[in-house]
């Protein structure tokens, strides 16, 4: 294996009461030198090297005498005396029991290394004998411990075949013997490795694990926390690296010094016993080094020894950590809108997929990416958006996709580099929209992720589950949150597969997952928006799991049975009761101590089928989708076909913005795009929002998005609707057949809660609203007659929205006043309001006076 060095070789000095009687250096494969030069016989060994070129040195040979090197360390003594000295200590006991003491000490540009040893045993000798007759037998390494580097002097007491060599020691006291070597600073880092022996009888003492003594050279053992890279020991001077791995049976550091290559210069074995606490391998590497990158290598029986990622690099390059920190970013008075639940209004959108289409007329350099986000704001204001959730945006595997990470503290480099991201942040700040973020904790990519580091601690099983709650596991998805929350300023997360969150460390079910708990009280969260998704990417069905998630009060849920009640209600089969449960917020899943506004409703999503396709494709291949082709399958000419699409797609998008709850519109809805039945989606067509089709979606979901920000009293409700504010009808104002499949009209009326009760809701409100709102639903083929609810003198209904009527007069912010046929002659008569098939309406009460 090749061995990176930067200096012409190590000079190593074996001091004998107090003088040198040997000076050897031993080389590595290459080294950076430019000049080397040697006088043989003199006081000086002088070696000049530099970053320039490489070549295989060839041999030294000098020596000197202990008489010349007294003098030369006395008058360099007072200048050492000045030197910042850095010392590092070890101590190891062997099976005897003795005490082997090894000080490493850094003087300028050279490691003095002193042994000393205490409490020997030997047998075979005499007391005046034993430290004459101890040696230690001793080798450097980096990147093979089993492997030595070879040494390059003349020595008799050298071993070619294994590279060691037998020092002997020199007894300072009765009780203790000390040996010491020098070795030039610029080949470290390596190990030096070394047991004892008693040439006398040929025994060897090991440390107590049966295994050499071991020292780190040029590096130190560094820190088990925090995980990841940080500031070594001696703040700016040093990386420490910090890796968890609790089966590897050993763990090689590897460093990479050119951004181009892909073998490391410099692989360090890490020893199990300096560098390892607990089941965290760490050491501490000067920075003096020209390194830029850096991996791992994880030996143990199961596993290949491919170089894995650091779970915990903050900065990414070619799937390998960077020991460059991301450049500084400038947020200036970047604040969050910190917006309630319940007033947003939500655009899940892919960051690629929303400007990467020639027709958002942007730069290839910015279309798809984070700059290409901000630079279409316009667009999401329009629609009344205060919130964009992105699709997956960690570093992803570009062959399985987005919800498959290999990587949870950098974005995906394809969207641009991390500061275009906080750029896109800063920007829709102070626009008022806020960002969250799709986040995938649950499972991986097929390969790299955390494959290779620890299986059997990582991963629940083959199919890429992880063990979230598996303490390290747990503590590296809470890092990475707090990092997105306070380097990147993002505004929530929502947890995709959410309900394998719920699963402990042997795939059992937890009522009390210790993750989602520690997520739900992290000081550093607190006021981000949190929610779950159970959708599971793995399903090839896309049907999202149903789960009862513990919250703590803290978190909302992407509401499947919203989906699937509202799905099925538009295209005919579904019951007036689930109708009526989604509308008021799901009281049966968030009466828990939540509230509706924790409901994230939504009608389509980017797993499955858009909602255009939902009202054009109803096969076999699409029955999962609940849709309904309205009479033909896929493209048509026909217009009533037509026509009936285009009043499901109102109705859709109706249903979901007078619900109680978060709406959630998925990218491409507002134009139409269609991806022809398939589950995945097209890039936006920007083009398509000046169609006919385009132009009236997009206008209509500005218009209800305005009309809840006006009756939030309403449809913006932290608490749900007091019952006795709700009345129910059916066509002919009767109580409806709530259980019955062949009812397809609902209709309700709801009464404006008086100021003081307004006041207790926490609404702030923008005009009066003690305006009474009357809301239908016909899912029928068939028109339905009906009689509005009465109202006392000086009070009459405007229709805000019909979705049967063509365009632009289908919604209308002034309302058109509906009056009975016959209130010329009587002031109180029932007012009668057909229903189109396949239709919603809306009104509002208002005085006769205005």
């Amino acid at each position: 294996m090749a061995v990176w060095s930067l200096s012409p070789g190590i000079r190593s000095c074996c001091l004998l009461n107090d003088g040198i009687t040997e000076t050897w250096r031993f080389p590595s494969t290459c080294f950076s030198t430019c000049n080397n030069n040697t006088k043989r016989g003199s006081k000086t060994l002088r070696v000049t090297s530099a970053l320039q070129s490489y070549y295989r040195l060839s041999k030294i040979r000098a020596s000197k005498t202990s008489t010349e090197l007294k003098e030369e360390v006395s008058t360099r003594s007072s200048q050492v005396d000045d030197l910042k000295k850095v010392t590092t200590s070890h101590s190891f006991r062997t099976k005897s029991g003795a005490l082997v003491k090894v000080k490493v000490e850094k003087k300028r540009d050279k490691y003095s290394i002193m042994v000393y040893v205490s409490s020997l045993e030997l047998s075979g000798c005499d007391d005046d004998d034993k430290s004459s007759s101890l040696v230690m037998v001793w080798g450097v390494y980096r990147s093979d411990s089993s492997c030595f580097l070879p040494l390059d002097f003349e020595s008799s007491s050298q071993d070619t075949q294994t590279h060691t060599t037998e020092t002997p020691f020199v007894k300072s006291s009765s009780s203790e013997s000390k040996l010491g070597l020098e070795f030039d600073g610029k080949e470290s880092p390596f190990y030096l490795s070394f047991r004892l022996k008693n040439p006398n009888n040929g025994l060897e003492m090991l440390t107590h694990r049966d295994t050499n003594f071991c020292v780190p050279v040029g590096f130190t053992a560094g820190r088990p926390l925090p995980l990841g890279l940080s500031s070594g020991p001696d703040d700016d001077n040093s990386w420490n690296f910090a890796f968890f791995s609790r089966n590897a049976k050993s763990v090689v550091l590897c460093l990479y010094d050119d951004t181009t290559t892909d073998k490391p210069a410099l692989e360090l074995d890490l020893d199990p016993y300096i560098n390892r606490t607990g089941d965290v391998w760490h050491a501490s590497v000067e920075k003096t080094w020209e390194f830029v990158r850096y991996g791992y290598r994880c030996l143990s029986e199961e596993e290949a020894e491919d170089i894995v990622l650091d779970p915990y690099a903050r900065v990414i390059e070619k799937f390998l950590g960077s020991l460059f920190k991301s450049p500084s970013f400038d947020w200036g008075r970047d604040v969050s809108p910190n917006i309630p639940l319940e007033k947003l209004n939500v655009y899940r959108l892919n960051v690629k997929g929303f400007t990467q289409h020639k027709s958002s007329k942007l730069p290839t350099n910015i279309a798809g990416t984070f700059t290409g986000v901000a630079e279409k704001v316009n667009h999401l204001k329009t629609l009344g958006t205060n919130a964009v959730l992105l699709e997956p945006m960690f570093s992803f595997s570009e062959q399985n996709g987005p919800y498959f990470p290999f990587h949870f503290f950098s974005p995906m480099d394809m969207y641009g580099p991390p500061n275009s991201m906080k750029e896109m942040v800063k920007r829709l700040h102070s626009e008022g929209v806020e960002v969250l973020l799709e986040v995938v904790f649950t499972h991986t990519a097929d390969s790299g992720a955390l494959n290779g580091i620890d299986d059997s601690c990582y991963y629940l099983d083959s199919k890429s589950y992880l063990n979230c709650n598996f303490p390290v596991l747990q503590e590296l998805i809470l890092e990475s949150l707090r990092y997105w929350v306070t380097e990147f300023h993002v505004d929530g997360f929502c947890f995709i597969n959410a309900s394998s969150l719920l699963r402990g460390v042997h795939g059992e079910h937890l009522s009390r997952p210790p993750l989602v708990e520690s997520i739900s009280f992290d000081p550093l969260l607190a006021g981000r928006k949190l929610i779950a998704d159970c959708w599971d990417p793995h399903d090839v069905k896309m049907i999202p799991k149903e789960v009862r998630f513990p919250h703590w009060k803290r978190w909302a849920e992407v509401n499947t049975r919203y989906c699937r009640n509202v799905r099925n209600f538009v295209r005919g089969r579904g019951l007036l009761s689930d109708l009526a449960t989604r509308i008021c917020g799901s009281g049966d899943v968030f009466t828990d101590g939540r509230g509706p506004a924790f409901s994230f409703n939504y009608v389509s999503r980017n797993s499955g089928l858009s909602l255009v396709d939902l009202v054009s494709f109803s096969g076999p291949e699409v029955a999962s989708e609940l849709s309904w082709n309205c009479g033909e399958e896929g493209a048509t000419n026909k217009s009533t076909v037509l026509q009936t699409r285009l009043k499901q797609i109102r109705n859709f998008l109706f249903i979901q913005y007078v619900s109680l709850g978060v709406p959630v519109l998925n990218m491409g809805d507002e134009c139409g795009v269609s991806t022809r039945g398939l589950t995945s989606r097209k890039p936006f067509d920007w083009n398509m929002l000046a169609s006919a089709f385009g132009v009236q979606i997009t206008q209509f979901i500005s218009f209800m998005t305005s009309v809840r920000a006006r009756r939030s009293d309403v449809f913006q409700r932290r608490n749900f609707l007091k019952p006795e504010n709700i009345v129910w009808y059916a066509n002919d104002q009767t109580t409806p057949k709530w259980e019955d499949p062949g009812s397809k009209f609902l209709a309700l009326e709801i009464k404006a809660e008086r100021e003081e009760e307004t006041t207790a809701s926490l609404v702030e409100p923008t005009e009066p609203k003690n305006n009474d709102l009357f809301i239908g639903f016909n899912a029928s083929d068939q028109p339905e007659s009906v009689i509005l609810p009465s109202l006392p003198d000086g009070s009459k209904w405007r229709r805000l929205v019909d979705t049967a009527l063509p365009f632009p007069g289908f919604f209308s912010v002034e309302g058109e006043t509906v009056v009975a046929e016959e209130e010329e002659e009587e002031m109180n008569q029932p007012v009668m309001y057909e229903m189109k098939p396949y239709s919603c309406t809306l009104f509002e009460t208002i005085n006769a006076t205005t």
